[in-house]
């Protein structure tokens, strides 16, 4: 209360509403991978410095295009049939997962270069590094690697992806989303490297990522230099591209044709988050990102049946459930068809929505309850705190994220003396709030049960 000495009217105007809970985005990933160049006023300014993006134009802007495919040929067989193949397509992904991204519904994005195309390979280190400065942007909360599936061995691979849940399970405000690792040597058993020699992390940290299979194939076009002289024929012609158009004006259109009609073979991680962001925005991030379709995509890599995914989607021994994507006709041609997180077998963090959702909660209420911070540990401050809780899952639950016919069965908000904290709490400064949350959890599977019903006599 103010020192009042001068007769007079004063105004005091007395706060009583408590102060409110933002929910912050939920679906901002940072892109870790290789670029051309990564330019804002100078060459190279913008290595290994996380920026924020919202569009394609911006990406070419300041980190430029695609890597140039090498190695295209066209073959033309007896039958005159002309297509066209990509040999060896470029590791660095970077570009392609940005457009899959932005397709797919994906918003503002973090980009952070890690290096150039000039060595042709994937690092471990690079990529760490990339990873290690996310730590400097609070607002992320998905983690992906474009490129990573052009490491040369699945222990780097898996490596990266392992220390990307170790930073989550550090901050816990971000989610990994990865695909399957694809040995060149078909004789490898690729799911058998993930679950028994890939992800070495606690279990109960694997909660934190999700892993999607198998790749997708895409419509967007390759970057390649438009010189007829680097596109090889083979089969009924021997020569390049312009060698042909030289002899066989209309075979060489059917070949240039057949070069743009490549389909690019991707992971689908990068569409994957861009889902996670269209559903995010259009439903909450309560709903699960599957049953939806992927934009951009021609066809799973491979066609799962029912019984393989039933291997794929639960894995009895350690739990690393492994989403589909699939293609059912009529209904779409990739399909996310899987919403478990890697800890597929706990009964808490089955499922990516739960993890995501909790993870929304957690970071907003922490950013609103630092006002806080060096307040009296007394009863207003404890009932504000409550109040202020409260009244945003109150509105959570009138959102739909919440199950309950009544708030009190939705959730709960403890905090005071003798209830979550004892007199030596409070002596050594603690204010102890404990939340309980009835998520609404995915029906993953919906059961009709049909049995013969007996004519009754009326």
């Amino acid at each position: 209360m103010a020192d009042y000495k001068t007769p007079g009217v004063f105004i005091e105007e007395i706060t009583k509403l408590p102060p409110s809970i933002a929910a912050v985005e939920t679906a901002i990933p940072a892109f870790i991978g290789y670029t051309e160049k990564a330019t804002l006023r100078e060459p190279d300014d913008l290595r290994l410095v996380p920026r924020r993006i919202s569009s394609m134009v911006e990406y070419y802007q300041l980190y430029g295009n695609p890597q140039k495919e090498v190695g295209i040929t066209v073959n033309i067989d007896s039958n005159n049939v002309i297509t066209g193949k990509v040999n060896q397509p470029s590791k660095y992904m970077m570009n392609y997962s940005l457009e899959m991204f932005f397709a797919n519904g994906g918003g503002p994005c973090y980009i952070i270069s890690v290096g150039n195309y000039s060595t042709n390979t994937v690092g471990f280190q690079d990529l760490k590094a990339g990873l290690d400065k996310t730590d400097e942007v609070n607002e992320v909360t998905l983690l992906l690697f474009p490129d990573s599936m052009g490491m040369d061995t699945p222990v780097d691979y898996y490596s990266i992806h392992k220390e990307a849940i170790d930073k989550c399970v550090e901050l816990k405000d971000r989610f990994v989303v990865m695909d399957v690792w694809l040995s060149p040597d078909t004789a490898v058993d690729n799911i058998d490297t993930l679950r028994n020699s890939g992800l070495g992390n606690v279990t109960s940290d694997l909660k934190y990522g999700a892993v999607y299979y198998p790749r997708i194939y895409t419509i967007l076009d390759y970057f390649y230099d438009n010189d007829d002289s680097v596109v090889n024929i083979t089969g009924g012609f021997s020569g390049t591209l312009a060698d042909l158009k030289a002899v066989n004006n209309a075979q060489y259109f059917q070949a240039k044709s057949a070069v743009n009609n490549i389909e690019m073979l991707m992971p689908v991680s990068a569409a994957v988050v861009g889902k996670y962001a269209e559903v995010d925005e259009n439903r909450g991030v309560w709903k699960a990102p599957a049953n939806v379709n992927i934009d951009y995509a021609i066809r799973p890599e491979r066609l799962i049946t029912d019984k393989e995914q039933r291997d794929l989607n639960v894995d009895v021994v350690g739990g690393k459930s492994i989403n589909v994507i699939r293609s059912f006709p009529g209904r779409g041609s990739a399909i996310i068809w899987g919403a478990r997180t890697l800890a597929g077998n706990d009964n808490e963090w089955r499922y990516i929505p739960v993890r995501r959702y909790f993870n929304m909660v957690e970071e907003s209420t922490k950013n609103a309850t630092q006002a806080f911070v060096f307040e009296p540990n007394d009863l207003n401050t404890w009932s504000l705190v409550k109040s202020m809780i409260s009244n945003f899952l109150v509105q959570q639950w009138k959102a739909g994220a919440l199950q309950g016919v009544t708030p009190q069965e939705a959730f709960f908000v403890h905090v005071g003396l003798k209830e979550t904290m004892t007199y030596q709490d409070i002596l050594e400064g603690r204010m102890i709030v404990e939340i309980g949350l009835a998520v609404v959890r995915p029906a993953e599977f919906i059961i009709l049960r049909f049995m013969h019903k007996m004519l009754e006599e009326a």
